[in-house]
């Protein structure tokens, strides 16, 4: 491979495209796409003149949807609008959403008029739906077609075909009216009609339906595609398991910036003051709330006159609650986002976690209890802190789990009660706790 990379580098630069296209042609398109993007603006140029559209298109597939954009608009305008029809259309779709209305005008106009038109119809569908994710690129059967007709539409419509794993069978209307296998296809008998030996079971998405509830669909019944229908049952188009693997990594990254307090996750493309605009909005939330928490400990300053080593152990109590409150979190987050919690399942997850807060609190409570005993001889000192870190494991753990559900039934994605927002709430929790039990028994301290 290395030897490769030092060919290709040069052929690339002494400009020889006969021994560039040999060696480039035979590596994996994902090696071909890393080498690409390693190149700078002028042999990117060099690269698009040595390469077909059909050929530049197989290298795109490799490379980040949000990350192809660049690359697409320092082409020839006409070259690009060839890249892009040669592309999966839902991947095309996926790249004119992040260009300027203006552009995405520009190529459709000069793109191939068929090629257009199924574009246009995929860029209608709103984000992040069914219909904005699949493709129409793929093999559908009428019902009355024998076997022996139906391989003959195969051998002609599969090198443009996304997949050929599974085949839709729709009527004469374009209903969806079942499903056969390629496999089931070959071994049945070349004058068997189509529509006896299909599916009619078949498994189907809404166009309209969130694409994370279709990623959910497809892993749990471990499908390779899923049909696209409307309300008429009309089949629009499919969409692949490799579509799915993106929605879920988007997702996924989606979820995890929005537990770091981060409005989306951002690359380093950009500028540091696009990543503080996104990060200061619950940055400055979570400093009022921390202004709170201050107050909050000043209403106890008698206390702390009083018994100073009190604050020593402020700390403890306080992190202690934002570990067991995220950790909770990232349960209930998870199983609302797997759809663990149906009928009872939430009820049953509030009794997990307050049972777990427990005995991780009795746990922590007694280690440190026993802690301070040893290294400040102080026995009552030890049980009010560890009574105090029991309680406040208990109700972050709890608080964790119920903040996330309560978020579910408003309609607001929970994945926004997120990590700095959970610990903030359980240190006022927590400092409340500490300093309320610590008060009540005063006179022992002293």
């Amino acid at each position: 491979m290395q030897l490769n990379l030092k060919e290709l580098h040069k052929a690339l630069k002494n400009d020889d495209i006969e021994t560039f296209r040999l060696k480039f042609n035979d590596i994996h398109p994902y090696d071909q796409a890393t080498f690409f993007v390693n190149q700078n603006h002028d042999e990117r140029m060099t690269i698009y003149s040595f390469l077909s559209p059909e050929e530049v298109a197989d290298l795109m597939e490799h490379i980040e949807l949000e990350n192809v954009e660049p690359f697409i608009t320092e082409m020839d305008p006409r070259f690009a609008s060839m890249v892009l029809g040669e592309l999966p259309t839902d991947d095309a779709v996926d790249i004119l959403n992040e260009m300027e209305k203006e552009k995405v005008a520009s190529f459709l106009t000069i793109m191939d008029e068929e090629e257009a038109d199924e574009i246009k119809a995929l860029l209608h569908y709103e984000e992040k739906t069914a219909g904005s994710i699949m493709t129409t690129e793929f093999v559908a059967i009428n019902k009355s077609l024998t076997v022996r007709e139906t391989m003959k539409q195969l051998k002609v419509e599969a090198p443009d075909a996304e997949t050929i794993y599974y085949l839709y069978v729709i009527d004469e209307e374009k209903h969806l009216a079942g499903v056969i296998s390629l496999r089931d296809l070959i071994i049945s008998d070349e004058d068997a009609i189509v529509g006896e030996r299909m599916n009619e079971n078949v498994v189907s998405v809404s166009v309209g339906m969130d694409q994370e509830d279709v990623a959910q669909m497809i892993m749990d019944y471990d499908f390779l595609a899923v049909p696209v229908i409307d309300f008429q049952n009309h089949l629009l188009g499919i969409i692949t398991v490799d579509d799915i693997l993106d929605v879920v990594d988007e997702e996924a990254s989606e979820d995890y910036s929005k537990l770091a307090a981060v409005s989306d996750v951002h690359r380093i493309e950009d500028s540091p003051f696009a990543a503080a605009k996104k990060r200061l909005p619950w940055l400055i939330t979570l400093l009022f709330l921390g202004l709170f928490t201050a107050s909050l400990i000043g209403q106890f300053e008698d206390t702390l006159e009083q018994v100073a080593i009190l604050a020593i152990f402020m700390p403890l109590i306080a992190g202690m609650a934002g570990n067991t409150g995220t950790q909770s979190l990232a349960v209930a987050v998870r199983g609302l986002a797997t759809g663990e919690f149906a009928n009872r399942g939430k009820l049953k997850l509030m009794v997990k976690e307050t049972s777990t807060g427990l005995i991780i609190g009795s746990v922590c409570g007694i280690t440190i209890m026993v802690v301070i005993y040893l290294w400040k001889g102080e026995l009552f000192l030890g049980f009010l802190v560890g009574i105090s870190l029991l309680a406040t494991l208990t109700i972050a753990t709890l608080s964790g789990a119920i903040i996330p559900l309560i978020m579910d039934k408003f309609k607001i994605d929970p994945a926004v009660a997120s990590g700095p927002f959970i610990t903030t709430i359980n240190d006022l929790i927590s400092i409340s706790i500490y300093f309320g039990i610590a008060t009540a028994f005063l006179s022992y301290l002293l």
